[in-house]
């Protein structure tokens, strides 16, 4: 996959988009809604499509590799460790790094960020979520933000390569309506965003990087880390 440092060029080159930044992000599993809220919705599916025969045959591949990996691994481990007993410095960075991997859940799940979105199917994200598969069943977005748009791209059907390739725009929300924020902006660093609609509403995408680009961007930013929106109810594009 290429590194999200060349995402917003993909997606200017191969979208067409104003790309300010750009990276691959998921979501948790979405929870069941209420049926007459899912019917109403028109129905889509709440899951990605299952994987083809090549990704199948892709893990059963790395199936077959992976005790000879984790022998090499084990090895590296000991060897590290034999080291690590040695140095005093290479212990306390341990802790640091213990200490901060905890601060970092703690603040996740004391923003949020832990639970997929607020909770109200009725609301615009909600909404969005429900027809989230129907855009698109692979797994992933490019969730892009450009100057007046935050967009997500997928290939339309799941696929185990070339995604980069087949990926259209799925879906488009005006920065008048939803934002993008960094919750844990200069407090951790993490892989997790908010797309806050203008209602209030909410949900959380999983970056593939900690920090992505999006993070760095959104960092560079005056306005705390979010970009800007005004109120006004949103629904996602069919």
């Amino acid at each position: 996959m290429m590194r999200s440092t060349g995402l917003a060029k993909l997606a200017k080159t191969r979208l067409g988009l104003a790309a300010d930044c750009a990276a691959w992000c998921r979501i948790s599993k979405i929870p069941e809604p209420p049926a007459e809220v899912r019917e109403a919705a028109g129905g889509a599916p709440l899951r990605p499509a299952s994987m083809r025969p090549l990704g199948m045959l892709g893990v059963a591949l790395v199936g077959v590799l992976w005790p000879f990996g984790a022998l090499l691994a084990l090895l590296a481990s000991l060897e590290d460790l034999a080291e690590w007993l040695l140095s005093s410095k290479e212990r306390a960075r341990a802790r640091a790094r213990a200490l901060d991997k905890k601060g970092q859940k703690e603040a996740i799940k004391a923003h949020a960020l832990d639970q997929l979105f607020d909770g109200d199917w009725t609301a615009a994200a909600g909404q969005f979520l429900l027809r989230w598969y129907g855009h698109s069943s692979h797994p992933k977005r490019l969730l892009v933000l450009t100057p007046d748009h935050v967009v997500l791209a997928a290939p339309p059907k799941r696929v185990s390569v070339r995604q980069t390739e087949r990926m259209v725009v799925v879906a488009e929300i005006p920065v008048q309506e939803a934002r993008v924020e960094d919750p844990l902006l200069r407090i951790h660093p993490s892989d997790r965003l908010r797309v806050l609609f203008s209602d209030g509403s909410w949900l959380t995408v999983i970056t593939d990087e900690e920090p992505s680009e999006i993070h760095k961007y959104l960092m560079r930013l005056p306005r705390l880390g979010s970009t800007d929106a005004q109120r006004s109810p949103v629904l996602p594009r069919d």
